[in-house]
């Protein structure tokens, strides 16, 4: 047996060659890429460079200052006849919602999408429909040949691009400056919408129910996220800091998704959000 069979099967080696492999490729680029990520940011925010992808969003800051909206995500408990109800309302959706077009004249004000992987799976979707503004990740942009009436928004991974035991992010009130991963679009959403001003904030599809039936989202459209097994538990421990800063800033957000076992925000029927008093 070669010396290096020999070292991969020992327990103790075998340890430390994984170990030096996270390194080397997930922890060492994760930190370089939170430094350049810094630097960049530095940069712009005090005016060094002014020609960064990200200059559009300064044109929503407040745009919807004190209004209420409504964050449409794609778990499995999202209706047809859900998205019917709000073509009065400021909306904000992402990913697979595209796929629902062919059954509802409804669409979302503002789209958002970041997984690279979800993108390359509906990029001719996003592209055939109109929306006030669509909200791409620039993790994405970095790699692809993106329209250019997209808003790019600077996505801050902190250290969620390689394992660890403590789930941890942080919440931004200035999209310009950075947007905090929180391991789902709809955290991204959030931060964006709070930006824009928006003081009352209304989830519908959140389930965070990642069933071992893989009925994830209301649209199949092929795409499995190879951690949902700490999806849930991940989604929440971001949804926690979103409450904090909420709480904080007299910003109201509640849960108006049917069922799922999202309990952060209290919970309000979405039916009632819409019925006529006499």
């Amino acid at each position: 047996m070669s010396i290096k069979k020999t070292l991969q099967h020992n327990k103790y080696t075998s340890f430390l060659i994984g170990k030096v492999r996270e390194l080397q490729y997930q922890i060492i680029p994760s930190v370089i890429f939170g430094f350049l990520f810094n630097v960049k940011k530095f940069l712009r925010l005090y005016h060094v460079t002014q020609k960064s992808p990200y200059e559009k969003l300064k044109l929503i800051k407040d745009k919807h200052k004190g209004e209420r909206c409504f964050i449409v995500a794609t778990g499995p408990s999202l209706k047809i006849q859900d998205l019917e109800k709000l073509h009065k309302e400021v909306t904000f959706s992402m990913n697979s919602v595209c796929l629902a077009f062919d059954e509802t004249e409804w669409r979302p004000t503002y789209y958002g999408i970041q997984d690279k992987g979800v993108y390359k799976k509906l990029e001719s979707y996003i592209k055939n429909f109109n929306a006030e503004c669509k909200f791409i990740g620039d993790s994405i942009s970095i790699h692809n040949n993106i329209p250019k009436d997209y808003y790019i928004f600077p996505l801050n991974l902190l250290n969620h691009s390689f394992s660890h035991k403590k789930y941890n992010t942080k919440f931004s009130d200035n999209a310009f400056a950075e947007i905090y991963d929180g391991y789902t679009i709809t955290y991204s959403l959030i931060q964006i919408a709070v930006y824009m001003g928006v003081k009352e904030i209304y989830l519908l599809g959140a389930d965070c129910n990642y069933s071992s039936d893989m009925n994830h989202h209301f649209k199949d459209y092929g795409h499995v996220d190879p951690t949902f097994l700490s999806s849930r538990d991940k989604m929440i421990s971001a949804y926690k800091v979103a409450k904090t800063y909420a709480d904080q800033n007299n910003i109201k957000i509640f849960n108006a998704t049917r069922g799922g076992v999202l309990e952060v925000f209290d919970r309000v029927d979405f039916d009632s959000l819409f019925k006529v008093t006499s």
